[in-house]
């Protein structure tokens, strides 16, 4: 059997800045993140839109931030997400990626380009 198409996207998060451009999702998922060779300490957390003009920040249905540990990210690193952070973002079309958590964004000190990889949603 044939794996599913894969691609991958960038993410640039602007100097001085916690949120990324948006990134539109098509009819995919995303499955990792490349890290930036500088990233500044910070957890990642996400937005989401089904429009590309109205984003949300994303949590669980629990209440909680849908996030990656900063004890996680790490410059140059690639994360691999667990397949349930992957199914968070079905039914979104774009998604912005923070540095950082909403209550606590942290600005990068250069732009920091982020590979995001995606996989076809089955």
């Amino acid at each position: 059997m044939l794996s599913p198409t894969r691609r991958s996207v960038s993410a640039v998060i602007a100097v001085d800045a916690a949120l990324s451009a948006a990134v539109d999702l098509a009819d995919e998922a995303p499955v990792g993140i490349s890290m930036s060779a500088g990233w500044n300490a910070a957890a990642i957390t996400f937005q989401i839109s089904t429009d590309g003009v109205t984003f949300t920040d994303l949590f669980d249905s629990g209440g909680t931030e849908v996030a990656i540990s900063s004890a996680n990210v790490a410059a140059g690193r690639y994360i691999s997400f667990t397949a349930l952070l992957s199914n968070s973002f079905r039914g979104s079309r774009y998604i912005k990626i923070r540095s950082g958590v909403t209550a606590l964004p942290v600005d990068q000190t250069a732009a920091r380009t982020l590979g995001v990889q995606l996989r076809q949603l089955a």
